[in-house]
């Protein structure tokens, strides 16, 4: 075995974050083999994290048998010093690239639905009103973005299904409506032949299955959400978007909403840490309450 303190100081570090990183990847999804997939690297290699990282701390972290993994005491222990070991490698890297004239930084993720039509609006007025502090904006769905704020690598989430965390605050925004709207001429209530399926993730998958169980599969299916509204407007097409992005084009004749179709409801979520009282994180979570009186 190789002896790691003699490792430069930029080797052990990244080694330091990857072997955490699994770790509590592990400890999220309860499988040495899902973490494996979810981290995108072979079991064997999740398995050498552990035993590095328990060679290390001189203490084993898991117990492994039929009915599953699950940490161990010393494991327990060891995950808040995980989180902010990542927590501190993200913030560093945010940080230290930094251009001299910001004083701080915010990471606020959201899915992709909620970005066009609400984020971008809040987007542009906290850059306005904080100058001096840099916002990284990212992408995911509610499991995703839950993780990121658990692990310290995410400030912000706005989401549908959030997980309620010890230490995390969870605050209704606003109730999301995604409508079906169609630049068809018929203005029958059903799919109808030109149906192109928009992904606007899993808790509107679950639903359309629900009501839609004979449906065969569209054509076209997209994922790429608010983009695709372009291609509403430049060709025959019927499909479901969000409620609030969809009403001007609907208000001036270029779509129109189909009656009698199903209306999927989402209450929006912001999330955060409970621990985060700085003024820029009070800041950005008025002025997305604001926004959102303002739907």
């Amino acid at each position: 075995m190789h002896n790691f303190a003699l490792f430069p100081p930029y080797i052990r570090c990244f080694v330091n974050i990857s072997l955490a990183r699994t770790f509590l990847t592990i400890l999220d999804t309860g499988s040495f083999i899902t973490a494996a997939d979810r981290l995108h690297v072979t079991q064997s290699t999740v398995s050498a994290r552990i035993r590095t990282l328990e060679d290390m701390l001189g203490m084993q972290l898991f117990e492994r048998d039929r009915s599953g993994t699950r940490p161990t005491a010393a494991g327990s222990r060891f995950q808040r010093h995980a989180l902010g070991l990542i927590r501190m490698w993200e913030q560093a890297q945010l940080e230290v690239g930094l251009p001299a004239v910001y004083q701080g930084s915010l990471v606020v993720g959201a899915q992709v639905s909620l970005w066009e039509g609400f984020l971008l609006k809040w987007l542009g007025e906290m850059t306005r009103l904080t100058k001096q502090v840099a916002v990284r904006a990212q992408l995911g769905f509610s499991d995703t973005l839950m993780r990121r704020l658990i692990e310290g690598v995410m400030d912000v989430g706005v989401m549908y299904t959030p997980e309620l965390r010890p230490g995390f605050k969870v605050e209704r925004l606003f109730d999301d409506e995604i409508v079906l709207v169609s630049s068809e001429k018929t203005s029958r209530g059903d799919l109808g032949r030109h149906y192109v399926y928009v992904d606007w993730g899993p808790e509107f998958q679950r639903d359309h299955s629900l009501h839609f169980p004979d449906t065969a599969r569209p054509g076209i299916h997209m994922e790429i959400g608010a983009l695709g509204l372009g291609f509403f407007l430049e060709n025959e097409a019927t499909g479901y978007f969000p409620k609030r992005l969809v009403m001007p084009l609907v208000a001036d004749g270029r779509l129109h909403l189909k009656p009698g179709a199903p209306v999927f409801t989402y209450p929006a979520y912001v999330v955060y840490s409970e621990d985060a009282d700085s003024e820029t994180m009070s800041r950005a979570v008025a002025l997305l309450k604001r926004i959102a009186r303002k739907l």
